[in-house]
């Protein structure tokens, strides 16, 4: 009876399809001895004759295998593999597919498996696997559950340290394997969407982060291997990121934003900006301003969160930006500082009111004052970064973009926050000056002309007068960075009397024909806001220091003919000031006199004028020996040697006007203009340095000018007809009701009548072109004087200051 089943069982063995006993074959009896090569190539040519048996083979190989891991016989499940593994690399017919699918099968059965060594040999395979180029498409086939299983793997927490630091390297490996197999697959899932990006960006962030792990002495297969998780890991995001397209963008990063909000990484910065140093590098150039749209998002979605978390994302900003500059700038150049002014706006209102909501809200974060500053500081430090990669036309934009931006008390009141006042405003123009200064480090343009057009200059200037010292500090040293095109400027940075200025090492070019232009527009508004910013009371050893760097730069980088004369002049006005203005404090009358004198001595010098040289040498050293007070060794040091009262100054410690033109005047220089004590255009202008708003500089323009017009007797009689004050009122209280009535007569004043008021004024230039020309007669010749009168031209109308923009 046994010999009879023995028989039967032997004739069925016989009777077993051929490609079953080809695949038995290569299964040795011990499994330590490997694979059967021999019985491997004939199940290879067997299956390279008849592609239609394959996946036949790929079932039976999967059922084998799957036999094998539950009966825990490994060594048959590492054959039954490297078969696969060499069936895939020799096969690729078209009904490839049906054996990938048997494949996978297998794959996913040992990543199922709970030995670590299953899952680490199926993570091989699949790696193998995902380096194939196959020549038929898949419709159905589908990774979402390799995609989670691997992401899994890279969170592995086993116990042992090395097992665990091989499973999340397997599972790094396999990601990069998917991403491999899909991203070039138009048939495939979309690897990019948000339910797989959500799984693999976080998996690689967490093991980015483990530097715990590369700080244990490596095992001998890591050294082996030469690649740690984090290198690896490294390496595979770079790779993710370099195959995003335009519209994958936005899936990549939003994990990586979600991800450092979660484990809170943004107050540490460095992660975080290792991670998006990443990014930049890593996608395609064209691409990297929709990266900064997203990180400025982020930022405005924060607006709220607490100042580290803020000021990490600003950071963050600040590298990518810069990074993204050197590719494509994109259309995020005005955005990025629009986002980040309003951030600057922001932190200072939550710095005056100190919470985050309204203060009389339930539950509103308290915020920390010295975290609110060290935010701003990264903002400025930002804007400036930025800013120096962008070429000279872009600047010039942002910096009339911020410019627009400053708050202006008594014009554009809205622009401060209710809650913070007029301290607010003054805080907001403070910062938005010192992002301007960061704007303008380094600025070089061949054309100021149009670099530095009017609607800059104009406002810009009109800082220089303010009240706080601070502010006028900012904007001189903006006007230093935007003048000094040669890198001078730290050359002034000593305000001192050189008796060879060739120590300084200045570099000069000719004045060109754009410079001349640029001057012949400006200089007379730079001169005249130089002289009153000299005379404000609370100017500090940096203010004359500014001015005199401001003065230097002037001479060396724009001077002509022309304007070396005007600054001469500009000094010796400088220096009456200092004689006349008795109010002023003596330390700054003797800085006065010490910057004039500094000043006198560097354009003596670079004028190159013997007699006039030799003129500046005797008044210093005659100071030297009389009045050391009056030079810059004595008043620009740490406690100034001056005296508590300042008696007459005269004689020979004074520079001579009349001395200066008669040695200038033989060398070629217009010495009758040198005669000519220099006086700014507006009379009355010195008060212009009291007012704490552009308003009031307003209602003394209209009030000088009223001075000038025909009806100045009329706006008397108005005026007088108001109520008079009171004996007890002082002249100055008089003087601000006389101005605010000005002021609200032209703001409540129907237009009409404002420009009947303002046409009435015409110069006495004009006048007398009118007395003097004859109107032409209608016939084309000059008439005599009794025919119709002719019409002024537009170009020749005078406008009312409120209806000229």
């Amino acid at each position: 009876m046994y010999t009879y089943i023995k028989c039967v069982c032997g004739c069925c063995g016989a009777l077993r399809p051929r490609y079953k006993r080809l695949v038995d074959n290569i299964f040795p009896e011990d499994p330590e001895d490997g694979l059967v090569k021999a019985n491997m190539e004939k199940l290879t040519f067997y299956a390279l004759s008849a592609p239609e048996k394959l996946d036949r083979i790929g079932a039976y190989l999967s059922e084998r295998l799957s036999r094998d891991v539950a009966r825990h016989r490994y060594g048959y499940v590492c054959i039954a593999m490297e078969a696969l593994d060499q069936l895939l690399m020799a096969c690729h017919c078209q009904s490839i597919n049906l054996f990938v699918e048997s494949f996978l099968t297998m794959v996913r059965k040992l990543l199922e498996a709970d030995k670590p060594n299953l899952q680490i040999l199926g993570t091989n395979s699949f790696v193998k696997f995902a380096n194939i180029e196959e020549d038929t498409p898949s419709y159905h086939r589908s990774y979402d559950f390799f995609v989670s299983r691997f992401s899994e793997m890279c969170h592995s927490s086993y116990e042992d340290p090395d097992i665990r630091t091989k499973i999340r390297m397997a599972g790094i490996r396999g990601l990069q394997g998917v991403v491999r197999k899909t991203v070039n697959d138009e048939l495939q899932a979309n690897i990019w969407d948000p339910q797989h990006m959500d799984k693999i960006v976080p998996s690689l962030l967490f093991n980015l982060q483990q530097e715990e792990i590369t700080e244990r002495s490596p095992s001998p297969e890591t050294e082996k291997e030469k690649e740690s998780p984090i290198e690896l890991t490294e390496r595979c995001f770079r790779e993710l990121l370099g195959r995003a397209a335009y519209g994958n963008i936005k899936n990549a990063v939003k994990p990586v934003l979600m991800h450092l909000d979660n484990h809170s990484l943004w107050e540490g910065k460095t992660f975080a900006v290792r991670c998006f140093k990443i990014i930049m590098y890593s996608i395609q150039s064209q691409h990297s301003h929709l990266v900064i749209q997203q990180l400025l998002g982020h930022l405005d979605a924060n607006s709220k969160n607490s100042a580290t978390v803020r000021a990490g994302i600003v950071e963050v900003i600040s590298e990518a930006a810069v990074i993204e500059a050197s590719g494509s700038i994109g259309p995020t150049v005005l955005e990025v500082f629009n986002t980040l002014l309003k951030q600057l706006r922001l932190s200072v209102d939550y710095e005056l009111t100190g919470c985050y909501e309204s203060c009389t809200s339930a539950g509103s974060k308290v915020i920390k004052v010295h975290e609110e500053r060290q935010l701003q500081e990264a903002v400025i430090k930002t804007i400036g970064s930025f800013a120096s990669t962008l070429p000279t036309y872009q600047r010039s934009e942002v910096m009339l973009f911020i410019m627009g931006k400053i708050p202006v008390p008594g014009m554009y009141p809205a622009l401060g926050s209710a809650n913070t006042g007029f301290e607010g405003s003054r805080m907001i123009q403070i910062m938005l000056l010192k992002s301007l200064l960061q704007v303008t480090a380094g600025f070089q343009t061949t054309n100021m002309l149009t670099a530095l057009p009017s609607s800059f200059l104009d406002p810009l200037l009109s800082f220089t007068l303010m009240e706080d010292a601070e502010i006028r500090l900012l904007v001189l040293d903006i006007l230093i960075s935007l003048i000094d095109r040669h890198d001078n400027q730290l050359k002034f940075s000593s305000l001192r009397v050189l008796t060879d200025i060739s120590v300084l090492k200045l570099k000069m070019d000719k004045c060109s024909r754009q410079d001349n232009l640029f001057m012949k527009k400006h200089s007379q508004r730079l001169y005249r806001h130089v002289f009153l910013a000299s005379k404000e009371e609370n100017s500090s050893q940096g203010h004359f220091q500014s001015l005199y760097a401001l003065l230097g730069l002037i001479c060396v980088e724009l001077a002509n003919e022309e304007v070396v004369v005007d600054l001469i002049r500009l000094a010796l006005a400088l220096q009456d000031l200092a004689l006349t203005e008795e109010s002023l404090p003596v330390y700054n009358r003797c800085a006065i006199h010490a910057l004039s004198a500094a000043y006198l001595n560097l354009i003596s010098q670079l004028t190159t004028v013997p007699t006039f040289c030799q003129h500046v040498h005797e008044v210093i050293e005659a100071r030297q020996k009389e009045l050391p007070f009056l030079l810059p060794e004595d008043v620009f040091v740490e406690t100034p040697k001056i005296p508590e009262k300042l008696e007459k100054v005269e004689g020979e410690v004074l520079f001579s006007q009349a001395k200066i033109a008669e040695t200038l005047g033989g060398s070629g220089y217009n010495s009758e203009r040198l005669a000519t004590p220099y006086i700014p255009q507006l009379t009355d202008e010195d008060r212009l340095s009291k007012r704490k708003s552009i308003g009031d500089t307003i209602s003394l323009q209209l009030e000088v000018e009223s001075r000038l017009s025909p009806e100045k007797e009329q706006v008397r009689e108005s005026l007088s007809d108001e109520p008079q004050a009171s004996d007890s009122v002082s002249l100055e209280e008089q003087e601000r009701e006389r101005r605010r009535q000005v002021v609200e007569r032209f703001q409540t004043a129907p237009f009409e009548e404002i420009a009947a008021h303002c046409g009435a004024r015409v110069s006495a230039h004009a006048k007398l072109i009118y007395i003097y020309v004859p109107p032409p007669s209608p016939s084309g010749s000059v008439g005599n004087g009794h025919g119709q009168s002719r019409s002024v031209p537009v170009y020749e109308m005078k406008f009312p200051d409120l209806c000229v923009y």
